[in-house]
């Protein structure tokens, strides 16, 4: 699996390099939550565990770095991203991630791209990455253990409510509402209502 791609410990080091102590120890927690979320849903471990230790790697770029690393994967990007360092460093890392650890796999970068706002057709590792990002050990909000409950009965449910939350809050404090998450929301509602 991880072939081209760097060892642990070697990613681990550069990670260090790139981000603050707070976010690599975030990025190691969504790594261990992602494991344990692969196990229960029965996704590729290895897998998840790459693109949880890799989700956050463009986080710590500068603003214009991380527009012309979306821009230089021909990520199309629209107003709201511009505007929002948090909605372009998913994108910019699934670019860092090629470039810098050597990762081709489509999936991996697929869930990296996506973890922050979603999409539609959200693979099983998306959903993985996008949760795990939410509910790792270190996040601390109201309501993050009725949404650890949930993902460990239900992932669909719980990327519901955690997508639910995300929309709940960009409303609340007046932001865009990323048309990722609009697509997002309603293709997983549609599943969940269709399955249930």
């Amino acid at each position: 699996m991880m072939g081209a791609t760097m060892q642990e410990t070697e990613i681990c080091e550069k990670l260090k390099d790139m981000m603050d102590e707070e976010r690599y120890v975030h990025s190691l927690g969504v790594r261990d939550c992602a494991v344990m979320l692969a196990e229960r849903y029965g996704a590729d471990v290895d897998k998840a565990r790459l693109a949880g230790l890799l989700h956050d790697c463009a986080k710590g770029l500068p603003r214009q770095e991380m527009i012309s690393k979306a821009l230089e994967a021909e990520i199309e990007l629209g107003a709201e991203e511009f505007q929002n360092e948090a909605l372009l460093h998913g994108p910019a890392g699934a670019v860092i991630a090629r470039q810098v650890f050597g990762v081709e796999d489509p999936e991996i970068l697929s869930a990296i791209e996506c973890h922050t706002t979603g999409k539609r057709d959200m693979a099983l590792l998306d959903k993985i990455i996008y949760l795990a990002d939410y509910i790792e050990p270190n996040r601390d909000f109201p309501g993050v253990e009725d949404l650890r409950q949930a993902a460990m009965d239900d992932l669909d449910k719980a990327v519901l409510m955690a997508l639910r939350r995300t929309i709940k809050y960009v409303l609340d404090t007046d932001r865009f509402l990323h048309p990722r998450t609009v697509e997002a929301w309603n293709d997983m509602l549609k599943r969940y209502k269709g399955k249930n």
